[in-house]
């Protein structure tokens, strides 16, 4: 059995190389710099953590009202 270890190489000739970037531009999208994809990403997470606090302070409000609310007035004796 012939094991064939060189790899498969396909010469692809400057013309082909045009014509496929030409195809190949208006069926893509648009490939985003590694800034803006950190931007991106930056702002989700940063998005996430205002929902989460936005979700804490309300618990909290709710929490505390409800504690509030629960204690009586006490009157003070001499």
């Amino acid at each position: 059995m012939k094991m064939d270890t060189k790899p498969n190489i396909k010469i692809i000739k400057r013309s082909e190389r045009n014509q496929r970037v030409k195809a190949g531009a208006s069926s893509q999208t648009i490939t985003k710099k590694p800034q803006d994809a950190a931007r991106d990403m930056v702002n989700t997470v940063s998005e996430w953590v205002n929902e989460f606090q936005r979700k804490r302070r309300a618990e909290t409000t709710e929490a505390l009202k409800g504690l509030l609310l629960n204690t009586s007035p006490q009157s003070s004796k001499a």
